[in-house]
């Protein structure tokens, strides 16, 4: 594709096209290679994103819904249908916030606790399958230049 446009158009430095478009395939080869790893612990992605955020939080693995929301970065009704659905799985629940008599947290249970830290294990072992074909030296540079290429985008945290 690039040796056509370099024919076609050799006013045009069209370089940026080889690396975006690697980007793009490289996501929906793992886009595709995470959800059947998840798939086979139970989750989809986005059921693997909430538990594992709360996971993440430590003991007693449990967040108001704004700072699930706030760590997802989703909107209140996907953030509300996803632990509707989640809670109806037995896999989270709501309960009242200790810290705020007028608000919820959201907690894993036994069970969720036990599927995130199956399906993470599993999410592990395929993320380093993912990465087999670098040496860790050039995941450590590839990780550092993605970084920074992030930061042209999203101020930094």
């Amino acid at each position: 594709m690039l040796a056509q446009w370099a024919r076609e158009r050799p006013d045009l430095d069209a370089s940026p096209m080889g690396v975006i478009g690697r980007l793009w395939r490289l996501d929906r080869h793992t886009d595709r290679a995470v959800e059947a790893a998840l798939a086979t612990a139970g989750l989809n992605g986005w059921e693997f994103d909430v538990l594992a955020t709360l996971r993440r939080s430590g003991a007693p693995y449990a967040l108001s819904p704004g700072a699930l929301m706030e760590s997802l970065m989703i909107t209140s009704g996907t953030m509300t249908n996803r632990l509707d659905h989640l809670e109806r799985a037995g896999l989270v629940r709501r309960s009242p916030n200790p810290d705020d008599r007028r608000g919820l947290r959201i907690e894993l249970t036994p069970a969720g606790f036990e599927r995130v830290d199956r399906a993470l294990e599993i999410h592990v072992a395929n993320e380093h399958r993912l990465l087999a074909g670098l040496a860790p030296a050039e995941r450590e540079q590839l990780a550092g230049l993605l970084r920074r290429l992030l930061l042209s985008f999203e101020p930094p945290a």
